[in-house]
């Protein structure tokens, strides 16, 4: 038979879970917009009465009241893995796409004043020498425009190696946040499973230590296990960054300038412990390497070929040329320098712009003799399938087909991902209108126990203060 006093025991154990539902309920109203924050649930359970009962013992089924049995968080881990993937996806395509949309501003195609306008205007400056070839000022004119052309190439590959610059001092601060969150999850790792094995709630911890790993996607394509212990291994490119309660370092290797990359030495991410070892990172620092080492370096390649064929087409035309006072063109190529950064024009006189096929200074040849062979072959050049500004036009059709595939599978992937979000959130988000409610059931439960408690406190005063009275 039950204690006459076991029912306060019973009523005290419901005001006890009731108020710890009520306290978890206002910490969840309390972070509803705190970044991270995972909503969290009482988990109740009846306390049974004699578990091991005797033989011949009775029981009336009734159990001893109610206790918390934890607090669970409301993540679902299938949907964080998911979320973290997509988010270092997003990351990815939203820096690949920042990217090219720098180099088209550098290159500002088209626009009257892009090389594509710049190349023309050279042209026509030969064409203006083939027809007034007798007034200095058309090859003054000239000079100004492959002055032009050649200055407008230099700029290019400067911005294109600023923002090289400005890539890789991004890489670096990367890197130190990267070995911080990393050194920081061991840390809480370390704290979880302390907590857990001691039976302490770390559900904080755990959203706080989710919180950074989620950042390490964005940042580096991270994704996680979580162990049975509570502890969480995190991974980039499938090499452990943090393992338990330890945590390695990564370092930014290879050039720093864009001139100094090439096919073989290129920047990269490697592990401190393990020097050679390349560390294959996603999320915003693997668009950031793939930018460096192939975006801009194709481009800037790109370019020197440009540059090449103009100063060579340009050169071989005029080496056989004449000047109007009779020096043959090869003496002085109108052209120096074969890349985007030092193409420079090589002539500053006009009268040393070669544009005759005929020598004028041949004393057995007349004034006919000088023509604009030279000058009328230059201006047909821009209209060439083979020359500078067709190699140029390809160049820029390859670069606008990748930049708008980028921002398309950007949109889409962003799309995927508020979609991926959203479930996330509600898994894990608080809804305040939810909260209210159990608010409400917490409260009607507290007053309910409290209730059955002045109720019992009632029947054991008549028990024990009224009882044989009577009669006297």
């Amino acid at each position: 038979m039950a204690s006459s006093f076991g029912g306060i025991n019973t009523a005290l154990s419901s005001l006890y879970a009731q108020r710890r539902g009520l306290d978890i309920a206002g910490q969840n109203i309390a972070n509803a917009n705190t970044e991270g924050y995972t909503r969290q649930r009482v988990r109740m359970q009846s306390q049974a009465g004699g578990l091991n009962p005797g033989i011949y013992s009775t029981t009336e089924g009734t159990g001893n009241g109610v206790a918390v049995a934890g607090i669970d968080r409301g993540r679902n881990q299938y949907l964080e893995a998911r979320g973290r993937t997509e988010h270092a996806n997003s990351a990815y395509l939203s820096s690949s796409k920042a990217a090219y949309d720098q180099i088209e501003s550098v290159l500002a195609e088209p626009s009257d004043t892009a090389l594509q306008a710049r190349l023309h205007d050279m042209w026509d400056g030969w064409n203006d020498v083939a027809n007034n070839w007798q007034d200095p000022s058309t090859r003054s004119a000239l000079i100004e425009r492959s002055n032009t052309v050649a200055t407008t190439l230099n700029d290019a590959h400067t911005s294109l190696s600023n923002q090289f610059d400005a890539l890789h001092g991004g890489m670096d601060a990367y890197v130190d946040q990267v070995n911080t969150l990393a050194g920081n999850i061991a840390d809480m790792n370390n704290q979880i499973v302390i907590a857990q094995k001691a039976g302490l709630p770390a559900n904080e911890l755990q959203d706080q230590r989710d919180l950074n790993v989620m950042q390490l996607s964005e940042l580096a394509g991270a994704s996680a296990q979580i162990k049975s212990d509570g502890s969480a291994n995190v991974y980039i490119g499938g090499t452990a960054l943090v393992e338990g309660f330890q945590a390695r370092k990564l370092e930014l290797t290879g050039p720093v300038t864009l001139d100094a990359v090439n096919d073989t030495d290129q920047v990269a991410l490697e592990w401190t412990d393990s020097p050679g070892l390349k560390a294959a990172a996603g999320g915003t620092m693997g668009s950031m390497l793939d930018t460096m080492n192939s975006v801009l370096y194709g481009v800037a390649k790109d370019l020197d070929t440009v540059a090449e064929s103009v100063a060579t087409t340009v050169n071989d035309a005029v080496a056989d040329g004449y000047t109007i006072d009779g020096t043959k063109g090869d003496t002085t190529p109108f052209f120096t320098g074969t890349t985007a950064a030092t193409l420079k024009v090589n002539i500053t006189d006009p009268s040393q712009v070669a544009f005759s096929s005929g020598n004028p200074a041949d004393p057995d040849t007349t004034v006919a003799a000088i023509d604009h062979g030279v000058a009328d072959n230059l201006s047909d050049v821009g209209a060439s399938g083979t020359g500078p500004d067709a190699t140029y036009q390809a160049i820029i059709g390859r670069l606008g087909v990748s930049a708008q595939a980028t921002q398309r599978r950007s949109e889409i992937q962003d799309a995927v991902t508020d979609q991926v979000d959203t479930s996330r959130q509600g898994e894990a988000g608080v809804n305040l209108d939810e909260e209210m409610t159990h608010l409400l059931t917490y409260q009607r439960g507290y007053e309910a126990a409290s209730r059955v408690l002045t109720t019992i406190d009632s029947m054991l005063d008549q028990l024990i203060n009224r009882t044989g009275l009577v009669g006297r």
